[in-house]
């Protein structure tokens, strides 16, 4: 993919063009990064690497755009988890494509899939939860192998949260018979209505990050309160690095 589609920030080199412009016409590993991710991947160098060697990166927080703006001056946009995920159903029906969800329930792959039909009825899609653990055994990887590649989608999403889902879906990248695997965590329960996305106006104010607080304090407040404050110690410690090279 040529750098001209890229901004570089933090140590990333973050796509930051308009999503028709994406790389699609070879096998594509598509990530998103946000202040979170970023905090972790320091401390997670299997993560970074994944991270780093995305095809895409999408830049899926405020921190990230209000990180490059600080850091080099440019604007970005963001492109959230959820963008991505309508682009890409878009373009799979106007093409009469195919879609696999890995990750999540069967409950929550259920009313992804009927939500999916509805919506979107010139898709074919498929599904499949694995089981719920740390890190998956040779033989769970081969039955989601064995699953995934009988169906061959035109594009995998991969909910599994973060760190996980990134991880594995670069480590497996090469065994996964899919043109386009998209790692979208939350998206899931987004689309499935399991769990509400903040409305418009929050995400138009770039405080979409406030109302997930909002709604669920006790599960968020750690990625959003302490990592919003780790990162603004990095954001600080580059900042000073970048002034000091120019003197």
């Amino acid at each position: 993919m040529s750098k001209t589609n890229h901004t570089f920030c933090l140590g990333y080199d973050i796509f930051e063009k308009s999503l028709v412009q994406l790389p699609l016409y070879k096998k594509t590993l598509i990530s998103t990064i946000n202040q979170y991710s970023y905090c972790i991947a320091e401390k997670d160098s299997d993560f970074k690497k994944s991270l780093k060697e995305s095809e895409v990166l999408l830049p899926d927080g405020i921190g990230i755009v209000m990180a490059t703006k600080f850091l080099y001056g440019k604007k970005i946009k963001k492109i959230a988890g959820a963008d991505i995920h309508q682009f890409l159903l878009e373009k799979l029906n106007n093409e009469n494509g195919s879609c696999f969800y890995l990750g999540s329930s069967d409950t929550t792959l259920m009313k992804i899939s009927k939500r999916i039909k509805s919506e979107y009825p010139n898709i074919r899609v498929d599904t499949y939860s694995p089981p719920f653990k740390p890190v998956f055994t040779e033989k769970d990887n081969d039955e989601i192998f064995n699953v995934v590649n009988q169906f061959k989608p035109d594009v995998l999403f991969v909910g599994m949260t973060a760190p996980k889902q990134e991880k594995w879906s670069y480590e497996n990248k090469n065994a996964l018979d899919a043109k386009v695997i998209c790692s979208i965590g939350a998206v899931f329960d987004f689309y499935a209505g399991t769990v509400k996305r903040p409305k418009k106006i929050w995400i138009d104010l770039g405080l979409e990050w406030l109302g997930r607080l909002f709604k669920e304090p006790k599960r968020m407040w750690k990625r959003y309160i302490y990592y919003g404050f780790v990162f603004l110690g990095y954001l600080l410690k580059n900042k000073w690095t970048l002034t000091f090279k120019k003197k």
